[in-house]
């Protein structure tokens, strides 16, 4: 992996600013995913080209002359004024790409940093997608002539600014429903709920393994683990071992009385999750959070030895 002496920590300002509209697609240039991945442009590129058949034109494609935000020409030219030929690189056209390739991208990058980066990048197009999708309270808020800048224009920082600040201001959704193949939407949301922890995690969950440890792994530092799961579980005591050699503490209770799936933060916020998490996004399932279950859930597993 090619490493930066420093390497950018992002905040909302620094994925909205970086996010264009081309070709009636929201993407990334390579340039600036380069830049937050640790990477050289060449050396990106030259990662997508040795794994091209993961990027169809869906995923990523080559700007036309035209289509060049004015940021970057501007660049170009200075560095074609100054005739500084480290910023050959720039004088080429540069890739873009969409939500779907950024998410491709992290995976032949295979970097930490990388899936990391990606995970930040990829919640922020998720969240402005979702919002326009599914709240149409911003719809009656901002004119139709707004909305087509929001959506078809590469100026549009005013308007994004409403967009970041509504999401902020809005309440959680109690419910959610992901579809077939949503594996990084839902991943992305179930990593959000555990992180809510600050205390304890309980997790009833029949079928368990070690891509279910994984994402536990998000969880706050000195938030312990307490899993309920069937006795045949793929879990073995080593990957126990594993885990709480680096994220302590797991402990994992087996017992057969329960059907579903729930998430219990701190004993009192409950989830209802319609599929086991190692299975998050594979088909068509529901997350919705149950209010007032927690004293009564937490009153059965007392139960539980």
């Amino acid at each position: 992996m090619e490493k930066s002496k420093e390497i950018m920590p992002l905040d909302t300002g620094d994925i909205k600013n970086r996010i264009f509209t081309i070709r009636g697609k929201q993407v990334m240039l390579d340039s600036d995913l380069a830049e937050l991945y640790g990477y050289e442009v060449k050396r990106l590129n030259e990662q997508v080209r040795r794994n091209k058949e993961r990027f169809p034109e869906d995923f990523m494609f080559q700007l036309l002359a035209e289509e060049v935000p004015d940021s970057l020409k501007s660049q170009i030219a200075t560095l074609n004024e100054s005739g500084n030929r480290r910023g050959s690189n720039l004088k080429k056209l540069p890739y873009a790409f969409t939500e779907q390739g950024i998410y491709m991208l992290s995976t032949v990058l295979r970097g930490e940093l990388a899936v990391k980066q990606s995970i930040f990048i990829m919640r922020a197009f998720r969240e402005m997608r979702h919002f326009i999708a599914n709240n149409a309270a911003l719809f009656d808020r901002i004119s139709k002539v707004e909305l087509t800048q929001l959506e078809f224009q590469k100026h549009t920082e005013e308007r994004f600014d409403k967009i970041f600040k509504y999401i902020g201001d809005q309440k959680e959704t109690r419910q959610k429903i992901f579809y077939d193949g949503q594996i990084y939407d839902a991943f992305s949301l179930l990593i959000e709920l555990v992180q809510k922890a600050e205390q304890e995690i309980i997790l009833i969950d029949g079928y368990v393994d070690v891509s279910t440890l994984n994402l536990l792994a998000k969880k706050n530092a000195g938030v312990s683990v307490t899993i309920y799961t069937f006795t045949k579980t793929k879990l073995t005591a080593q990957d126990v071992a594993t885990f709480n050699a680096q994220y302590p503490k797991l402990e994992v209770k087996y017992t057969n009385i329960f059907h579903d799936r729930f998430l219990i933060l701190d004993g009192k916020t409950v989830y209802h999750i319609g599929a086991s998490l190692k299975d998050a996004g594979k088909k068509c399932f529901a997350v919705s959070e149950m209010k007032d279950a927690g004293r009564s859930l937490m009153k059965k597993l007392a139960g539980i030895k």
